[in-house]
């Protein structure tokens, strides 16, 4: 059983990321605050072996792919996090901007999925995350209100493509604090099956090092399958993917789109993804319906399935959106 301790500010820890074609607006997206698991000491995120050096040589046995969002800056353009410091359970305007190399804060970004730039907020014990819906100022300034439940160390990323001539897809990340009374967690246990706000997910296919692999999820609710799927930023789903250990950030591809006359709207979501190194990742889904945006979260494995269960037990997933 773990204490908490009582902190004033947390130093952030090195961290990283890696890129996804993800999305972000106005107000708060989607969330996930993850109860700890219990009974699952032997498989969670205390990795042992490659497992607790992703990305490392001579661990994964397969050689590395780039990862995006390791970097606060990369080829030319900085993440400038206005506020680095947060108290947790308190509702605060997260600011923060895109500099390019005159110092100047950018001000014209291609949309993509929908949006000019996706934000994501992740616990660095990945229990806790955020897809936020940020508001640029003519200025340049980003701005949006987030609440984060726990103390600790967290990573925020900002994805986004400069409006320019051959600018390329960026994924910037910088370490938040959350201060409060802070009571470690593990990463939750693998599992196949997600529940979330009703909704049953189940995920089929592999995550693979170095390899592109399907990655299949299926929603249902009351066990019968959803097939009114509604799109969300351009696609029925979104998958973001974060390694434990560095939080690298995974690029992801939804498979086809709305209306474009073979994507059914359920109950099957694809995506193709490729992992850069063998460890243990976590998947966010985010699915809309009637309305509702609802984030099912995984945790997998690479080397082996998608994901093997252990005890049988389905993770629920909360999901609070704001929309």
């Amino acid at each position: 059983m773990h204490t908490g301790l009582k902190i004033t500010a947390f130093a952030a820890a090195l961290a990283a990321t890696f890129g996804t074609a993800y999305g972000v607006g106005q107000g708060m997206g989607p969330v996930v605050d993850d109860e700890p698991p219990a009974r699952h000491d032997a498989h969670t995120g205390s990795d042992s072996g490659s497992e607790e050096h992703p990305g490392e040589p001579g661990h994964s046995g397969h050689r590395t792919a780039p990862a995006g969002g390791l970097q606060i800056a990369e080829n030319g353009y900085r993440l400038d996090l206005r506020t680095p410091r947060l108290a947790a359970g308190r509702t605060t305007d997260l600011r923060f901007a895109v500099r390019g190399d005159d110092g100047r804060a950018v001000t014209a970004f291609r949309r993509e999925h929908d949006k000019e730039l996706h934000l994501i907020v992740a616990s660095r014990d990945l229990n806790t995350y955020r897809h936020l819906h940020p508001v640029r100022a003519a200025d340049g300034t980003w701005s949006v209100p987030v609440s984060l439940p726990g103390a600790g160390d967290y990573r925020v990323f900002a994805d986004f493509t400069p409006d320019r001539k051959g600018a390329e897809n960026l994924t910037l990340g910088a370490d938040l604090a959350v201060a409060g009374t802070y009571t470690p967690r593990k990463v939750p246990a693998p599992d196949t099956t997600a529940t979330t706000d009703g909704y049953e997910v189940k995920l089929g296919g592999a995550l693979r090092p170095g390899a592109a692999r399907e990655l299949k999820l299926t929603v249902s609710r009351g066990g019968r399958p959803v097939t009114d799927l509604q799109p969300y930023l351009g696609a029925y789903g979104h998958l973001v993917a974060l390694r434990s250990g560095d939080l690298a950030y995974l690029h992801v591809h939804p498979n086809g789109e709305p209306g474009d006359g073979t994507t059914a709207a359920g109950p099957d979501i694809s995506f193709t993804a490729t992992a850069p190194s063998g460890g243990t990742y976590r998947l966010f889904l985010d699915f809309k319906h009637e309305g509702t945006v609802h984030t099912a979260a995984f945790t997998v494995r690479t080397g082996g399935t998608a994901a093997a269960p252990v005890d049988g037990t389905p993770h629920e997933s909360s999901g609070g959106h704001g929309h």
